[in-house]
C-alpha cells in the first residue's frame, strides 16, 4: 500500500535585503571637485581642475579633466608638477567655463576644505564675467567631523588610508578628484545609516577678484616661482599693529597674530602665506599676545595647545580660517 506523502513545497528563491531606507532631505547630486592653483590669494589662479559627477547615493556617473592656462606664473610647481611650458599650451579658464559649468549644474559641490575651491572656482567665474551654477557645498573634512572618523589628521591621505583607497598622483586633479569620490561615497552612506544631517553650506558668488598678481610691498615675494621664494622663508614684519584676540564668531583683522599647530590640508607653506597676505602675522609660538590658533585637533598634547589653553587663546579649525580669510577687517587708518 502506498502512502500518501505531502507534497514537496515549492521553492521559493531567497529575496534580497531590501536596501535601507534613504534620507529624502538629501541632494540628488553631487560634483566632487579639486583644483590646482598658484597659490591661495585672491589674485591667484586655476591650473588644473577636474570633476566627478556622483548620483544621489554616491555612485559615479561620470568624469571629467582639464588644464588651465592662468596666463601668469604656476605656482608651486613641486605641489601640482605643472610648469609654465605645459601650461602654455592648455584653454583659458573662460574657453571651459561652460563644461565646467555644465559639470556643476543642478549639484552640491564637493570638496575637501570646500571653502577653498569654492573660492577659487567663484572667482574664477567673476573674471570671466559669469557665475557658476552651484548653490551648496559640502566639505569633506566637515563630514568627517560629524561622523567622528578616527582620522589622525584632516590630510586627504589619511581619509584615503582610513576607506583603503589608493592614492596614485597626491595633488593631481584628476586623482584628487577621484579618491575624494570613492572616499565620500562610504561617508555618504554612513551619514544617511545614522540620519546625520550633511553639513551643507550655501554657495554665495565672489566678487572679489584680479586679472593680474596684486603689487606687493619691497621685500615682499612677487609670486610663487620654486626658485623666487621657497628656499628661505624669513617673512618681512607685519605692517599692522596687533588689535588683540579674535573673538569667536567675529571677522578677522589686520595685524592679529595666527599661529598653527599640527597637519593642515592645504599646505602649511601656501596656509600662511595666505594670512600674510591678508595682512596677519605668522607666529611660530604661541603666547599671551597670540590672537588665534589654528589646529585640526585642538585636543592633541601639542606644546602650542597646551599654552594656548593655558592662555585662553581662541582655537579654530583650517576649514573655519579659510573661510574667515574671506572677510579680513582692514587696519584702522593710519595704523602702521
Amino acid at each position: 500500500m502506498l502512502e500518501d506523502r505531502p507534497a514537496a513545497a515549492p521553492r521559493i528563491p531567497p529575496q534580497s535585503a531590501p536596501p535601507p531606507p534613504w534620507p529624502t532631505a538629501y541632494p540628488d547630486g553631487y560634483a566632487v571637485v579639486d583644483v590646482e592653483t598658484t597659490g591661495l590669494a585672491r589674485d591667484d589662479r586655476i591650473v588644473s581642475a577636474a570633476v566627478y559627477q556622483l548620483d544621489a547615493r554616491g555612485e559615479v556617473q561620470d568624469h571629467w579633466y582639464t588644464l588651465v592656462n592662468p596666463q601668469r606664473d604656476p605656482g608651486p610647481v613641486w605641489i601640482h608638477g605643472l610648469t609654465s611650458a605645459e601650461l602654455a599650451r592648455a584653454p583659458l579658464f573662460p574657453e571651459i567655463a561652460d563644461e565646467f559649468a555644465r559639470r556643476l549644474d543642478g549639484r552640491v559641490l564637493v570638496a575637501h576644505n570646500a571653502v577653498f575651491d569654492w573660492s577659487m572656482i567663484a572667482r574664477e567665474y567673476a573674471r570671466a564675467r559669469g557665475a557658476a551654477p552651484v548653490r551648496q557645498r559640502l566639505c569633506t573634512i566637515a563630514l568627517s567631523k560629524e561622523l567622528g572618523l578616527p582620522l589622525a589628521n584632516h590630510k586627504l591621505e589619511s581619509l584615503a588610508a582610513h576607506y583603503g583607497v589608493v592614492q596614485e598622483r597626491a595633488h593631481h586633479a584628476l586623482d584628487d578628484a577621484r579618491v575624494l569620490a570613492e572616499t565620500f561615497r562610504p561617508s555618504l552612506h554612513l551619514a544617511a545609516a545614522a540620519e546625520i544631517r550633511l553639513p551643507l553650506l550655501a554657495c554665495q558668488p565672489l566678487t572679489e577678484w584680479s586679472d593680474a598678481p596684486t603689487a606687493r610691498p619691497p621685500g615682499q615675494r612677487s609670486g610663487f616661482g620654486q626658485t623666487s621664494w621657497r628656499p628661505s622663508r624669513k617673512r618681512p614684519a607685519c605692517p599692522y599693529p596687533n588689535p588683540g584676540r579674535y573673538e569667536p564668531g567675529g571677522r578677522l583683522a589686520q595685524g592679529m597674530r595666527v599661529a598653527f599647530s599640527g597637519d593642515t590640508s592645504v599646505d602649511r607653506e601656501l596656509l600662511e602665506d595666505r594670512a600674510v597676505e591678508a595682512g596677519m602675522h605668522v607666529a611660530t609660538s604661541v603666547s599671551r599676545l597670540t590672537s588665534l590658533l589654528v589646529t585640526n585637533d585642538p585636543d592633541s598634547p601639542t606644546s602650542k595647545v597646551v599654552k594656548a589653553r593655558s592662555f585662553g587663546t581662541p582655537v579654530i579649525d583650517e576649514a573655519a580660517f579659510m573661510q574667515l580669510l574671506q572677510d579680513v577687517a582692514p587696519a584702522p587708518t593710519g595704523c602702521g
